[in-house]
């Protein structure tokens, strides 16, 4: 039905446009200018426009681009930039089995564990991952248990404690005062399992209660018995690491984020941002980490959130368009370009432009609130030329705003002006003159076998790891109500 109503409009808006065979040829720039100034007409004051050819080096059509608007989920372009500067695409996020005591000859561990939430967003059983994102495309609690297991333990004569205080525990995002938030599509949480699941747990640390709950039974099945039962706590900072699993790269976390528009992911992103890099795993702290992240290539954009919910969000079309041309010469544009949405093909655009000519040769983020509707990415055109567009429509219906963007796309994408691609030679990309920082991003050595003792003395390495940028052995590789 919805497919059917887009098909509608887009119809509706190709005949009060042009005859229908008039509009099956490529495009040169002047037909193309002023297809997209008829699309915006009909789009009404409240829209905005930018197109820029990013391999002839020159602005090919604006309507309103400076204009300030929500961006809906085309805030992700900024929090996943932001979280490929910061990261880097290979880095993976940690979940860890700590513990306070000593390992006996006998496999038996004196004292307390503590499951340690480093943010991943994918954390929960192999049953969810596989349902939520596909094979093996998170960290699941019965690798965790394996890993205790191979460190040899057998049996824990204490507790298993859940520790989700790298993160604040506000559960939602601003929209709702930073309550639980059913657009969020989970409980924000460093320690969320299977999204946030609390089970029958309750209290203010539910998501890390319900976390150990489901951990234990994962030890329990392969053959690790908890003796002292499960609790939520923080672990002290002498703790020894013992296990560990590792989220997907940060690449494939944003294509599990960007392509269906998950708000989840944003949000717990946001947070890891704060966590890591701004002082706070807080939303807000996030925030000003993308602010300022972005703010190095000179765009000023106001963020409160990772997801686009809030519409104290505010960007234009122009600087939208600005980050993505940035990207067009930077080697994260292969990981951008990747995690995108694809006419007819994936994600938010699966059922639109379909038999069109951007099918193939278009990627582009969504974004959807009420009565805003935006559309923003890149398009292989006709000719050849890589062109970084974005298309903000405020305060008209979403099927409407729908219709108009996917015409306007398939303008892009049969655009021929004749020249060749590639030439002027581009400036260096500012995205890569951006380095990676170290410091919770250096690799983290394996986990030491554990020396069996008496009761007393030290055993292995401490303290907890931030993410990696490299691949470990125990790891693995939904739609977001902003996401239209």
């Amino acid at each position: 039905m919805r497919a059917a109503r887009l098909a509608l409009a887009l119809a509706c808006v190709l005949l009060a446009l042009a005859p229908a065979g008039a509009r099956a040829a490529p495009e040169g720039l002047s037909a193309l200018r002023a297809a997209l100034s008829q699309e915006m007409a009909l789009a009404g004051p409240d829209s905005g426009a930018y197109v820029y050819d990013t391999s002839a080096r020159r602005l090919l059509f604006e309507s309103r681009g400076d204009t300030p608007h929500p961006p809906a989920s085309v805030e992700k372009l900024y929090t996943s930039t932001t979280a490929l500067i910061r990261f880097g695409p290979t880095a993976q996020l940690p979940t860890t089995v700590l513990g306070v005591g000593t390992l006996d000859t006998h496999g038996v561990w004196h004292g307390n564990l503590y499951l340690h939430g480093g943010g991943d967003p994918t954390f929960g059983t192999t049953a969810f991952i596989n349902a939520t994102y596909g094979a093996g495309q998170g960290a699941s609690a019965s690798q965790l248990a394996d890993a205790l297991r191979r460190a040899g333990i057998r049996r824990v004569d204490g507790k298993l404690i859940g520790d989700e205080s790298l993160f604040d525990s506000l559960r939602g995002g601003p929209t709702t005062d930073y309550a639980t938030d059913p657009e969020v599509e989970g409980v924000l949480s460093a320690l969320a399992f299977n999204r946030g699941a609390t089970g029958n747990a309750t209290g203010l640390h539910a998501p890390a209660a319900y976390a150990a709950e489901q951990v234990a039974a994962a030890l329990h099945t392969a053959g690790v018995t908890v003796t002292g039962g499960t609790g939520t706590g923080v672990a002290p900072p002498a703790a020894t690491r013992l296990a560990e699993v590792r989220s997907p790269s940060l690449s494939t976390l944003l294509r599990l984020m960007d392509t269906p528009s998950d708000n989840y992911f944003a949000e717990t992103l946001v947070k890891d941002l704060g966590a890591y890099f701004g002082g706070a795993g807080s939303t807000a702290a996030g925030a000003a980490v993308v602010r300022a992240t972005i703010a190095q290539l000179g765009i000023h954009i106001s963020v409160v959130d990772g997801s686009g919910l809030s519409r104290s969000d505010q960007t234009s079309p122009d600087q939208v368009a600005t980050l993505l041309t940035d990207y067009v010469d930077s080697p994260l544009y292969g990981v951008l370009h990747d995690a995108l949405a694809r006419p007819a093909q994936t994600g938010t655009l699966a059922e639109r432009m379909g038999g069109s000519a951007a099918v193939g040769r278009c990627v582009a983020k969504t974004g959807t609130l009420d009565f805003v509707s935006n559309l923003a990415g890149w398009c292989k055109a006709a000719g050849g030329h890589t062109l970084a567009f974005a298309f903000f429509n405020d305060g008209i219906d979403v099927d409407t705003a729908h219709a108009l963007q996917d015409a306007m796309t398939i303008d892009l994408a049969r655009y021929d002006d004749g020249t060749p691609a590639g030439t002027p030679a581009p400036p260096p990309s500012l995205l890569a003159t951006l380095t990676t920082p170290t410091g919770p991003l250096a690799p983290t050595a394996p986990t030491a076998p554990i020396t069996p003792t008496g009761p007393t003395g030290p055993t292995g390495p401490t303290g907890t790891s931030g993410p990696t940028g490299a691949e470990s052995a125990g790891s693995a590789g939904g739609t977001g109500g902003t996401s239209g």
